[in-house]
């Protein structure tokens, strides 16, 4: 799915490169000691314990505090959510990109040369990948016609 994103549908922006960044969810977390010996793979949802000093009240009410980025998932309640089984990061009031979080080992920079965006997005729609597999509203459906018709 980040691959989509990052090459579109191989048309657009084509002199300059793409970058897909893969992050290891469980690896950042332990940056914000967020570890569940139990449960190995654990990441948190937006209503567990661990994510609660992320929530934008009590964010504005500690404005000194400063925790580590952390990785969470999202509730699944609409069908984009769904479709695009995102894992999504929460920054808090301490400003650090995240590939310097701890030793950086978490992520990962790939980059798809700009010859390749198309070859990519080719293979991509192949898969089934497309705008409506990742935003499964009717508009989708009139892009994907539209680019068809083209």
């Amino acid at each position: 799915m980040a691959t989509f994103f990052a090459v579109g549908n191989g048309k657009g922006n084509k002199d300059s490169d793409a970058a897909v960044w893969v992050l290891a969810p469980t690896d950042l977390n332990k940056n914000a000691n967020i570890v569940d010996k139990e449960e190995g793979g654990y990441i948190p949802s937006f209503d567990d314990e661990e994510v609660q000093g992320y929530k934008t009240e009590v964010v504005r009410q500690q404005a000194r505090l400063e925790l580590f980025p952390i990785a969470t998932i999202a509730t699944r309640n609409n069908p984009r959510i769904q479709a695009q089984l995102g894992t999504f990061t929460i920054h808090h009031n301490k400003v650090v990109p995240i590939e310097k979080v701890g030793t950086g080992e978490h992520v990962a920079r790939l980059i798809i040369p700009k010859e390749n965006k198309a070859h990519n997005a080719n293979e991509l729609a192949l898969l089934g990948v497309n705008k409506f597999s990742l935003f499964p509203e009717l508009e989708s459906i009139g892009s994907i016609l539209k680019e068809l018709a083209q």
